[in-house]
């Protein structure tokens, strides 16, 4: 039994290390980091449920909660970079206008 399981958890991180660096170039940036937090929320579900005698379950429910957390991180990155871009944005106007100002004394 205990053989099975180090077998499991062995293949279950050499999944997730197959899948994360399998290229993701030509993803958006949701698609990496959806399927990032999948792969490791799958080797992960598979080391815990190897650890509960039902590794394919484990997958299973990791790949999902991966999923919908990469999803998650996303999204907030997503909305952090658009306050970057906003507030540099703002700035810059900030910027012209006063460099304008000065330009007519």
């Amino acid at each position: 039994m205990r053989t099975n399981t180090k077998k499991t958890m062995g293949s279950a991180a050499l999944l997730a290390v197959a899948l994360a660096g399998s290229g993701c170039t030509g993803m958006s940036p949701t698609a990496q980091r959806t399927l990032t937090g999948g792969a490791v929320g799958t080797a992960g579900g598979a080391i815990i449920g190897a650890m509960a005698g039902n590794a394919g379950l484990g997958a299973a429910a990791g790949a999902g909660a991966g999923l919908l957390g990469g999803f998650i991180y996303d999204q907030y990155k997503q909305g952090e970079e658009r306050s970057y871009q906003q507030g540099y944005q703002q700035g810059v106007r900030q910027g012209q206008h006063r460099s304008s100002g000065q330009n007519q004394n």
